[in-house]
């Protein structure tokens, strides 16, 4: 700007008379200068030769509003200027003044290039916040929450990868199935059953629909999911989010509207969806999220076209891309790791780094640690009791994977432990157990042989303890009760063991378990028993900040 935006009101005093000066007294506005004084000043008038000048003319660069009873002020320009005072219900002298000058200098919007490019900017943005806010993914996003309560509880039941990986054919998945009722298994809520990959031919029909293998599946899907409905369970089938399976049959990429069709045609109420063969990017255009989206979408859309409660969604991506922070937006459960196996480092392994992201699980979202191992490989049985105790109390689905016709006593027990099953079905607490002490290593320490031992949680009947003992050899595990951030300071807590299903008496601040097993598990549930006895010393289960009404300091030994 050549010359200044504002000068001192005494330079007008030649073209307002006195009346017209005291007509705009209190409206005055007032700049610092460098000295940091201030000196009333009257908005100037550009001169006409002004290359920045808004218009020919006299123009005053501010906005003047009337109304009744009211006049208000306001610059529209750089500056250190500011509004000081304000006029209210002025005289009709002063009004009839204000009018003269108006007429004299007229009233223009002033637009720089400043106000010009915000305004072009929000109007941009308004368009890009609609267009987001309207969007089909979000309003899938949305809509997953209102799903007829489809998935709210981590599902539980048979896959038949870890038994039988691609040697599926329909008389080992009706056998299984059951199998699985005859053991018990569906009175406790294993109710699905899923079959995994290979179940398809190599190539889709003519009309572009996956095909059941007519030798493994001679009777057809249909015919299949009716007899495992008849038996009391739910369904379950695979797919993938590439050109392929992992096991290189057709995946649903670029077919996900016509695939979940089919399989919904087929009888199935759930679908595991992999991450294998993804297209170059060039063509997919799409991040993970993205390419699971596609079949979310699918789902959802199905579901309103057809009045049908959508199929519940299981992403097997693998943990790739933090699904704990987006999936449960798309589906109900989402891997957090690479695939596990019967063998201790594997379950040691996806527990420690499910010990950074167990705050995810809660109702109609949950970390899915994996097929269950138990009853296959080299775990032993304590092992197996660590490996089941974590998954349920971390709200996994519980998805057996042995093969039943050989299937033991032990892992039946294992398997069949109500108490344990209780808590990963629990329906008042939705979320997973949480490390509130590492144990071995300092807190918040990666590492995959000695994970967390120290777990705790809330449910529905009191907050419950997973003691885990990674050493190779048996130890005694101590904690404080108040460690654990659902555990009140003053009171005590009945104990009970839910692997021994025994009530273990009273803890009182502290409790120890005594020579848990190598690579073995104690898991508690404590109840709130009323106030500790009176007098118990020190007056702080925490020492840290202990102080009485008088002031006195109880110091940290």
């Amino acid at each position: 700007m050549k010359g200044p935006l504002y000068v001192s009101l005494a330079q007008h005093s030649a073209q307002l008379s006195t009346e017209q000066l005291d007509s705009v007294s209190e409206i005055i506005y007032a700049q610092t200068d460098a000295q940091g004084s201030q000196q009333a000043l009257l908005p100037a008038t550009p001169h006409i030769d002004d290359k920045h000048s808004p218009s020919i003319g006299k123009c005053l660069p501010f906005h003047t509003s009337l109304t009744k009873g009211h006049m208000a002020s306001s610059i529209h320009s750089g500056g250190n200027s500011r509004l000081i005072s304000m006029s209210t219900s002025p005289s009709p002298s002063r009004m009839k003044a204000l009018r003269e000058t108006l007429m004299e200098h007229r009233v223009v919007v002033v637009f720089t290039p400043f106000t010009i490019v915000m305004t072009v900017g929000f109007i941009v943005f308004a368009v890009l916040f609609g267009s987001w806010a309207t969007s089909p993914r979000r309003q899938i996003a949305a809509s997953v929450f209102d799903q007829q309560g489809v998935g709210r509880l981590p599902f539980m039941g048979y896959n038949t990868w870890n038994a039988y990986y691609c040697n599926i054919n329909e008389t080992v998945v009706l056998d299984t199935a059951q199998r699985m009722k005859s053991l018990g298994f569906l009175d406790l809520g294993y109710n699905f059953i899923n079959i995994d990959d290979c179940y398809s031919e190599k190539n889709r029909s003519s009309s572009g629909d996956i095909v059941a293998n007519k030798v493994t599946f001679p009777s057809g899907m249909n015919t299949l999911t009716d007899k495992i409905h008849k038996l009391g369970f739910k369904a379950g089938i695979y797919s993938d989010s590439g050109w392929f399976t992992c096991q290189l049959y057709p995946g649903s990429y670029l077919n996900e509207d016509r695939d979940i069709k089919l399989f919904q045609d087929w009888g199935f109420d759930l679908l595991k969806y992999d991450n294998c063969a993804v297209p170059y990017d060039e063509v997919i255009k799409e991040g993970m999220i993205g390419k699971y989206t596609r079949m979310s979408n699918a789902i959802i859309n199905l579901s309103k076209e057809t009045g049908k409660p959508p199929m519940l969604f299981s992403l097997c991506q693998w943990g790739r891309n933090e699904p704990w922070l987006w999936a449960r937006t798309l589906g109900q459960s989402w891997r957090t790791t690479n695939d596990t196996f019967p063998e201790w480092d594997a379950v040691t392994t996806i527990l420690n780094q499910n010990s950074f992201y167990s705050w995810a699980s809660d109702f109609y979202g949950h970390n899915d640690l994996d097929i269950l191992e138990v009853g296959n490989g080299n775990l032993t049985f304590e092992e197996a009791k660590s490996h089941f105790t974590a998954w349920a109390f971390m709200k996994s689905p519980l998805l057996i994977g042995t093969d039943l016709s050989s299937i033991t006593s032990e892992t039946v027990s294992i398997l069949s432990n109500t108490e344990i099953i209780a808590i990963n079905q629990d329906p008042v607490v939705g979320t997973s157990i949480s490390p509130f002490r590492w144990g071995i290593n300092p807190d918040w320490t990666s590492n995959a042989t000695h994970p967390a031992q120290y777990w705790s949680g809330q449910s529905q009947n009191g907050t419950i303890f997973m003691l885990l003992n990674t050493l190779d050899t048996p130890a005694d595990m101590f904690f404080r009760l108040v460690e654990s951030p659902w555990i009140r300071a003053g009171r005590q807590y009945s104990v009970r063991d839910l692997w021994a299903h025994t009530d273990n008496g009273t803890a009182i601040r502290n409790f120890t378990a005594k020579a848990v097993p190598a690579h073995g598990v104690v898991a508690l549930l404590l109840k709130d028993a009323g106030d500790e006895p009176t007098g118990t010393m020190p007056p702080c289960s925490t020492l840290e900040g202990c102080m009485g009404e008088d002031g006195t300091q109880i110091k940290l030994s």
